[in-house]
């Protein structure tokens, strides 16, 4: 019998947030196992809800969820995040500039499709989301890692980036507050990369998916309120910072200086059209949002819940021989590091496995971001206090095996 293969454009896409190591999870849940997840940020799973008039307006207005919308969006949400946009200090938007999609995620994915051409290269960040990379490869473009420096709390080495420009390189992405290692880029950062795509023409792909989940009371910067010549996408939703994952609502706002950009942003009304419109309940939930309580300050604020789940995630592995972790600035994950020295780890893919069959507990392994050396895996804290204690005493257990040689 013939067979039926994937198309080889898969074959070099990985998504190991929800990769194998997680079918063996499912399997263990299968045979009655319980396992503790620290794999996803899905944030509701772990008993942390939307605000309550988030759910209230879906409610009430579920009857007129059946029809299509405009292809970039119903008016008022979309008039919604360009009043949001400003308050960040972001000007020169309108209506127009602003699609809705099913999540960030399609929009990125919409994005990265119209912009590159076979063998064109995207700069993305390693350690990476790895939708990124996946798309990149997907769309017949290659991606290109630059480094983020542990040493410098994890901040985007400018020099690696110029380093790594070639005539084929069409744009930058730029994760902050960072996606795996927590990571809160500052001012000077981010202007010293709107400096790079200004000498270079690139365009800027600003995820800041985590813009309101940050710790210490510190201040995001948005990347398009810091220059108007360069042309900047920037991607946020709903799924974090309003912990409504499954409505899949979110928005891209295309600013800067557009007017060299007309070709582009018509293959993105024309990739908005083929998808007819993003979800009309998730588009309704966008305006209720941005505009009402914004709860997620009493999370991250000094007696939140995130926040204290974080400083217990912290202080716990670092207590383990042999790991280090830089203290998220923002974001729901820690990206922690295991001393080559003290833990030989020569795969990590494998190492999450055994910390699955022995311990319970689900991690996703550093190179599953397209970090290159096998010494990092990322975590989530967003269990509660009780589970994180468990989960990270298992881990503590687990590498301390590892240690006596016993693994």
């Amino acid at each position: 019998m013939k067979t039926i293969d994937k198309s080889v454009k898969l074959n070099n896409v990985a998504y190991d947030i929800r990769g194998p190591v997680l079918d063996r999870a499912r399997e263990m849940e299968e045979a009655g196992q319980r396992i503790i997840k620290l794999n996803i940020g899905n944030v509701a799973a772990f008993g942390i809800q939307p605000p309550d008039e988030i759910i209230q307006d879906i409610i009430r207005n579920v009857a007129d969820f059946a029809g299509y919308t405009d292809s970039k969006g119903l008016f008022a949400p979309r008039k919604a995040v360009v009043h949001y946009m400003q308050s960040k200090g972001v000007h020169g938007v309108d209506v127009n500039d602003v699609y809705l999609g099913n999540g960030a995620s399609e929009l990125i994915s919409m994005s990265i499709n119209a912009l590159l051409n076979d063998g064109d290269e995207l700069l993305i960040p390693s350690p990476d989301f790895p939708l990124y990379t996946a798309v990149t490869g997907l769309s017949g473009g290659r991606p290109v890692h630059y480094l983020c420096d542990e040493s410098s709390d994890w901040m985007p080495d400018i020099a690696d980036i110029r380093a790594k420009i070639t005539p084929r390189t069409r744009g930058i992405v730029v994760i902050n507050p960072n996606n795996p290692t927590g990571a809160l880029y500052s001012r000077e950062v981010l202007l010293d990369i709107i400096q790079v795509a200004r000498e270079h023409n690139l365009v800027i792909l600003s995820d800041e998916i985590y813009d309101k989940t940050i710790y210490d009371d510190l201040a995001h910067v948005s990347m398009a309120s810091l220059a108007d010549d360069v042309l900047i996408l920037t991607f946020n939703g709903l799924s974090k910072n309003y912990r409504s994952c499954g409505y899949r609502a979110g928005w891209m706002v295309v600013s800067g200086d557009k007017r060299p950009a007309q070709g582009y942003i018509e293959g993105l009304n024309m990739l908005a059209s083929l998808r007819l419109c993003s979800n009309t309940p998730g588009q309704l939930a966008i305006q209720t949002a941005l505009g009402g309580y914004q709860s997620i300050n009493e999370l991250v604020g000094p007696s939140g819940r995130l926040r204290r789940q974080r400083d217990l995630a912290y202080d716990l592995l670092t207590q383990i021989p042999g790991v280090s972790v830089m203290k998220p600035k923002g974001a729901l994950y820690l990206f922690p590091r295991l001393d080559p020295a003290v833990y030989p780890i020569q795969d990590d893919q494998q190492f999450a496995y055994s910390l699955l069959d022995e311990e319970r507990v689900l991690v996703v392994q550093g190179t599953g971001f397209n970090w290159a050396n096998h010494d990092h895996f990322r975590m989530v804290f967003l269990p509660n206090a009780d589970d994180l204690t468990e989960a990270i005493g298992r881990i503590d257990r687990f590498l301390g095996r590892i240690r006596k040689g016993a693994v």
